[in-house]
């Protein structure tokens, strides 16, 4: 009977296009419906079909974790609805669910106005790390797969995917796919990333990079001719490279500096802003391609430059978030408005706007 409950809620979130289903004990669903999340008309559901949903559809291999952490990630499939990602999780001692429902049909470049040539060239390279990051809910994993897809109808790459859980499904075309699921495929991300060396990969996703174990593995990866994307919580590009040394003690950035300057290839930060017609999100990102100034800054952990390199060389495709929101204003995508709200320093995009671009020697917070 829960699974019903939830299932009506799920097709009414698919026929509305939310990205989001929201439910929490005795409090009627919410749908986020392009960016903002919305109550629907329905009656509370109790906190004990909430439980009942979890039990009946956990998978047996992640029982043990949802009754001894109190939170658990799986898939949820449904008939004519297609894949969620769902997080179940202890709150108060209650449980709520979040569903993030994972389109069947991976989009194109085009079809998520992203930019084609940076992105083709980051896919082309033939070792090394491309992080792509973004808050919960900016369209990193919707940005990675249509990367992917590119690969599998333009290259012929063996790609291992490890992934918790696996959200789009590719079929191979020109590449070969293992997609490996944390929980089921394999026990561990740790165990995962160990034994994917031995797998003769090309490329390699990692779903998120979680720890320092993780990163390491990552670093080794790329130094040994693979090239590897992964994910990363982060709000600029300076913000991404800072929070990976975090991972380490002050005695072994040196090291890691040096590492990271050998390996890295690219860092997209991605925001999704509400469209000018006010029906949809488009994407907006900050991009930094690792040339050998960008390399050279952060090998000799000079990340405070970092922010100033974005628009010294567009020609590379690397640019700062502002540039990015400038571009979308004269493109009709977001309006101004959007745009000051969400730039990170709203007083240089105004001037930005007026045709005035500051000089570095001169430069007002950033830009």
């Amino acid at each position: 009977m829960s699974s019903e409950i939830f299932d009506e809620l799920l097709y009414l979130a698919v026929d509305n296009g939310a990205s989001d289903i929201v439910v929490k004990s005795d409090k009627p669903g919410y749908l986020r419906l392009h960016g903002s999340l919305e109550p629907v008309e329905m009656p509370p559901i109790d906190g004990e079909s909430v439980l009942a949903f979890v039990d009946e559809n956990v998978p047996g291999n992640y029982k043990e974790i949802w009754e001894m952490e109190g939170q658990v990630d799986f898939a949820y499939f449904l008939e004519r609805a297609g894949r969620f990602r769902v997080n179940a999780f202890l709150q108060r001692g209650t449980v709520s669910v979040v569903f993030r429902h994972i389109k069947s049909k991976i989009p194109d470049f085009g079809e998520l106005d992203l930019d084609q040539e940076v992105l083709m060239n980051l896919a082309r390279q033939k070792d090394g790390i491309v992080f792509l990051c973004g808050a919960t809910g900016s369209g990193k994993s919707t940005t990675l797969a249509c990367l992917l897809n590119w690969v599998n109808h333009n290259m012929d790459k063996h790609v291992v995917t490890l992934e918790d859980p696996i959200e789009f499904n590719f079929i191979d075309a020109q590449s070969v796919f293992n997609q490996r699921e944390i929980g089921i495929d394999a026990p561990s991300f740790q165990k995962a990333l160990k034994a994917v060396l031995r797998q003769n990969p090309d490329i390699i996703l990692i779903g998120e990079m979680r720890d320092r174990d993780t990163f390491e593995t990552a670093l080794a990866a790329a130094e040994t001719g693979h090239l590897v994307f992964t994910t990363l919580h982060a709000a600029n590009v300076q913000q991404a490279i800072t929070r990976l040394f975090e991972y380490f003690p002050a005695e072994q950035h040196s090291l890691v500096q040096r590492k990271l300057s050998e390996c890295l290839r690219g860092i997209i930060v991605q925001k999704l802003l509400p469209n000018l017609e006010g029906d949809g999100r488009v994407p907006a990102q900050e991009v930094l391609v690792a040339d050998s100034v960008v390399k050279n800054t952060i090998r000799d952990g000079k990340y405070d430059k970092v922010h100033a390199l974005l628009d010294a060389s567009p020609e590379s495709g690397s640019r700062s978030f502002n540039r990015e929101l400038l571009r979308l204003i004269k493109a009709g995508k977001v309006s101004k408005k959007v745009a000051l709200d969400n730039s990170p320093n709203a007083q240089a995009l105004e001037m930005n706007l007026k045709g005035i671009f500051l000089s570095e020697s001169n430069r007002i917070l950033g830009v």
